[in-house]
C-alpha cells in the first residue's frame, strides 16, 4: 500500500497541470537586467496560452524604434520555427520541467550564430513572469533577467 501511495504522489507531480502563462505582461524594468545589452524603453508581451500550443505576441520599443514579433510554440518539445529580432529565422524547443517553461531558441544573426536558454516561471498568485535567459553566442554568454507583471 505505501508503495501505491509513493507512485501516486509521484505521478500526480509529474502529470500536474502547467500553470496559465496567458495574459497581457508589462516588463518591471527596476526588477530586470540586461546584462551588457540595453534595456529596452518598453516592453509587453501578450501571451496566449491553450496547452500546448504558447503564442507570444511581443511589443518593444528601443532606442532604434518600434519592434513587434510574434512566436508561436509547443509544449511538447516540437521544433518550432518562427521570425526573430531584426527578422532573422530562429528554431525553438520548449518544455515543461515542472512548472517551469524551458525554452532553447537557436539562430544567427548575420555569421553570429546564437542560442538562448529561458526558462519562464509566474509567482504562485499569477502575477509575476519571470523570465531568466542565457545567451551564448561565440561573443560569450550574457544572463538576463526580465520581470513583467500582469496587466
Amino acid at each position: 500500500m505505501r508503495l501505491v501511495t509513493i507512485a501516486l504522489i509521484a505521478a500526480s507531480t509529474v502529470f500536474a497541470a502547467a500553470p496559465d502563462l496567458s495574459g497581457t505582461w508589462k516588463l518591471n524594468a527596476s526588477k530586470s537586467s540586461f546584462g551588457q545589452f540595453p534595456a529596452p524603453e518598453a516592453m509587453t508581451q501578450k501571451v496566449t496560452h491553450a496547452e500546448p500550443k504558447v503564442k507570444l505576441e511581443t511589443t518593444m520599443t528601443t532606442q532604434q524604434g518600434d519592434v513587434n514579433f510574434t512566436s508561436n510554440y509547443t509544449t511538447d518539445g516540437k521544433e518550432s520555427t518562427n521570425q526573430g529580432f531584426g527578422g532573422s529565422e530562429t528554431k525553438s524547443t520548449a518544455k515543461w520541467d515542472g512548472n517551469t517553461l524551458l525554452v532553447e531558441t537557436k539562430g544567427s544573426f548575420g555569421d553570429n550564430t546564437f542560442t538562448m536558454k529561458d526558462k519562464w516561471t509566474v509567482s504562485e498568485g499569477g502575477k509575476v513572469l519571470t523570465i531568466d535567459r542565457t545567451f551564448s553566442s561565440q561573443m560569450g554568454d550574457v544572463s538576463q533577467k526580465m520581470v513583467f507583471d500582469k496587466q
